[in-house]
Parts: C-alpha cells; sequence; structure tokens
C-alpha cells in the first residue's frame, strides 16, 4: 500500500510520549513508543486504522500539535471502499478511540474507492493530507464544520472550496447497503447525518484530520510525513 522508503524511518525508528498536557518530541522516550500506543489503543478498540497509515498520521500530529487547540485527532483512510468505517476520531493522551464512521469522498474522486485528488476549486475530488478544523456555522447541510488545509498544493484552498465536514443522508450505511456504496459529495468528507454532530463537537475548534489516499505524490512529497522537518500550522 506505501512503499517501505516512507514507512520505515517512521513507524520503527520513531518513538511516541505524550504525558498530561505535555506533548513530547517522538524520540525522547523509546519505552513509550508509537507501536505501543497502537497496541494500547487496539486494547481497546476493534478496528483501528492500518498501522502503517496511523504511523504516517501521528508523525505529523507530533509536528503539529504545541500549535492546536485539541490534541484529538481525526484519520481518514480513502484507500478503503466507502462502505467500510474508513474514519476514526481518536483521543491520543487517553488512549481512546472516540468514534469510528463511514465517511464519503468526493464525486470525481472515484466510486467505491477514491483514487482520484485535487486542490484545485470545482474539481468535485477530495484533497489529501492534514488539515485544521475551525469553526461551526449553520449551513445547507446543517451544521457543519470548516477546514482549514495545512498542505500547500494538496489541501490549502480547502475553505475557498468550501471543503468541510456535514451530514449527509447519501453517507449512511443504509445507503450504501441500497446502491453498493456510499453516495459522493462535491469534495466534503460527509459523514452519516446521526453521527454528524458528535463528531463536529469532538474535533471542532482546532484538531488535527489526516486524510490518506493512495497516491505516491503526496507521500514524496508532503513535509509533514517525512522523518524530520516540521510545519507550521495556520
Amino acid at each position: 500500500m506505501i512503499s517501505s522508503n516512507f514507512l520505515v524511518p517512521i513507524l520503527w525508528v520513531v518513538s511516541f510520549m505524550v504525558p498530561p498536557m505535555e506533548h513530547s518530541k517522538l524520540n525522547e522516550n523509546p519505552e513509550n513508543s508509537l507501536l505501543t500506543l497502537y497496541e494500547q489503543l487496539s486494547e481497546k478498540a476493534k478496528v483501528l486504522p492500518n498501522k502503517d497509515i496511523f504511523a504516517l498520521a501521528m508523525h505529523g500530529w507530533e509536528k503539529l500539535s504545541p500549535q492546536l487547540k485539541s490534541k484529538v485527532i481525526t484519520i481518514i483512510d480513502f484507500s478503503l471502499p466507502s462502505t467500510e468505517k474508513r474514519m476514526w476520531i481518536i483521543d491520543p493522551e487517553k488512549k481512546l478511540l472516540l468514534l469510528h464512521s463511514v465517511v464519503s469522498h468526493g464525486r470525481n474522486s472515484g466510486n467505491l474507492i477514491a483514487s482520484n485528488f485535487s486542490n484545485k476549486p470545482e474539481s468535485y475530488q477530495s484533497s489529501l493530507g492534514f488539515y485544521k478544523t475551525a469553526e461551526t456555522y449553520q449551513g445547507k447541510h446543517g451544521y457543519s464544520l470548516r477546514l482549514d488545509g495545512l498542505e500547500k498544493g494538496f489541501n490549502d484552498q480547502a475553505r475557498n472550496r468550501a471543503i468541510v465536514i456535514h451530514g449527509a443522508d447519501y453517507a449512511r450505511e443504509e445507503f450504501a447497503e441500497s446502491v453498493g456504496r456510499l453516495g459522493r459529495s462535491l469534495g466534503c468528507p460527509a459523514l452519516p447525518t446521526e453521527l454528524s454532530t458528535q463528531a463536529i463537537d469532538l474535533i471542532k475548534n482546532g484538531s488535527l484530520l489526516f486524510i490518506y489516499g493512495q497516491d505516491e505524490s503526496y507521500l514524496k512529497t508532503s513535509k509533514l510525513i517525512q522523518p524530520e522537518g516540521s510545519i507550521s500550522a495556520q
């Protein structure tokens, strides 16, 4: 799925510790490793993100966490079909999975699986990478959450494109059961209407969202998933 060139330095070298109200560098305490966190989460949750994708997400989370208001992280894996629950909201400090849900991708990103991604307005495709959640508002889809893309060239047009988290009837599992896939958005990560308010309240106002997809360009050039360097949140 992901080239080992990206994952080996992240998954096996990177270590991770999150003391209460303090976020240390990944390599400060080998005893509290990224793998240990994953194992602790797996003791309480039956299904977690792919371990390699989890590693990518947490590597970016560590770089950005000092600038986030909430330390909760949301991970979306668009390499999975839309019929599967491919969104996880995780609290790394409490080592808890808070929510696990299906989520829709953009209309022009693909049918069952998202394979095409864009940062361009009117593309109606999903965008990959790290986002910072922003303010809530009432829109045409009801209670919704604005997103600010943190990666230039990949998702920094999210606000201009009105890429937000919102509820939609076409994003419900019942829709997928009748059609064979979830309905698709204009690029937004849309959630089931019965879960959207809960999800938005968990992650609003300054938490991190990571959207993964099988895209070599992103994996090769994103600074946030590389083993060195950092980037500032907007």
